[in-house]
């Protein structure tokens, strides 16, 4: 009598998706996930057409108020119907040189890890910088939610984590993370601000030093040591604005440890 293993069914992926008002730029980062199982759209009640676009694209579309980045995303990735997960947010785009390597790995079920990272590639004004501290960026983002998630209490710059050493595909996740240099420069004040209140109440403390010190530093090292020269204008204004994050985010810690008020009443 002869036997026969059956073969390992392939493991599904769920795209999880959190978006507010990104009618512009939902549609792309959705095409671009044609190749998932299914699609998890968190809407935090937008006012435009983000989530007809969505449902017209085929996504499943939850609502559910702002609370923070990490816990938004977290309650996407809680709402799928697959272990595996691949998370983006809507300015994103999964280019497809990085589309063939999540599904080679995907056909070999995702053997011997619990997540994978990759190089994200933003656009900046016109020009993809790839020096500096821009690029590689690899970020953690297709991950097996039983192993992993969006963990910890900080809801600004929330990053994934797994348990063990996750693996690295090749091909590049696609940014668009700005419409304007206003846009810019008013998202990098406000994400400044919750990063030193959660600083704060963290009980971290800023200095004479670091006020002087640390925003130098961001710059020297993008801009110098990692060569975001090489990325032309481009990547010298990157490298500022980059840099004046820093200034702002210390002095703020400044102001709060102090007992002053950061916004207006």
């Amino acid at each position: 009598m002869s036997s026969s293993t059956a073969p390992t069914e392939r493991p599904r992926i769920s795209a999880c998706i959190i978006a507010f008002n990104e009618a512009a730029r939902i549609g792309d980062c959705l095409a671009s996930l044609a190749f998932c199982d299914e699609i998890v759209v968190v809407d935090s009640f937008s006012s435009d057409a983000t989530v007809a676009i969505a449902e017209a694209a085929g996504a499943r579309v939850l609502q559910r108020p702002f609370e923070g980045f990490r816990s938004q995303k977290a309650f996407c990735v809680e709402q799928a119907r697959h272990d595996w997960v691949l998370c983006l947010d809507a300015d994103e785009r999964v280019s497809p040189a990085l589309r063939d390597a999540i599904l080679a790995a995907q056909a070999s079920g995702f053997a011997g890890v619990h997540g994978y990272r990759f190089a994200r590639l933003s656009e900046y004004f016109g020009k993809f910088l790839r020096h500096g501290n821009a690029y590689p960026d690899r970020v953690l983002r297709l991950f097996d939610r039983r192993h992993g998630g969006w963990r910890g209490s900080r809801e600004i710059h929330e990053a994934a984590s797994i348990d063990g050493r996750p693996g690295l595909l090749h091909g590049d996740l696609i940014h668009y993370p700005y419409r304007s240099l206003e846009q810019q420069l008013a998202k990098t004040q406000r994400y400044a601000r919750m990063m030193a209140e959660h600083d704060f109440a963290r009980g971290k403390r800023a200095t004479l030093g670091k006020l002087v010190l640390a925003p130098a530093w961001r710059f020297w090292r993008g801009y110098v040591l990692r060569g975001g020269f090489r990325d032309g204008w481009h990547g010298l204004v990157y490298a500022y604005v980059r840099a004046n994050y820093v200034r702002q985010k210390t002095i703020m810690l400044w102001m709060l440890q102090n007992g002053q008020a950061v916004t207006t009443p």
